[in-house]
């Protein structure tokens, strides 16, 4: 495997994934965790491993568990994840995302129909 150490290409694979699920680019993502663009392009391509305070912000930055980078554990439907991303907001915010999600679910219904 040209010197790449397997764990850090698993681990690089999914936080991969994962970043993509939330939507980020590398560019936004290593802002937001405050790792240089090329050190996680290295870390996603499982050329270079990750430090565990890096995975604690890698973690909290996307609401998920270490398992899901570590372990490829796989979520049921990502509602606690939806969760952990609405506690932080104010409430003003939680106003907008809950009647946002609520017209969402009466389309969702209407749909059934």
């Amino acid at each position: 495997m040209d010197g790449k150490k397997e764990i850090n290409v698993a681990v690089g694979a999914n936080i991969k994934r994962a970043r993509e699920k939330a939507g980020f680019t590398q560019e936004e993502f290593s802002e937001m965790i405050g790792l240089g663009s090329k050190s996680l392009s290295a870390a996603e391509r499982g050329t270079v491993g990750i430090s565990l305070s890096t995975l604690q912000r890698i973690c909290r930055t996307l609401s998920i568990s270490s398992d899901s980078i570590l372990f490829d554990a796989v979520e049921t439907n990502g509602v606690e994840n939806l969760t952990a991303r609405l506690k932080p907001l104010s409430p003003r915010q939680f106003r907008i995302a809950n009647d946002m999600i609520c017209t969402l679910l009466e389309a969702f219904s209407l749909d059934n129909e």
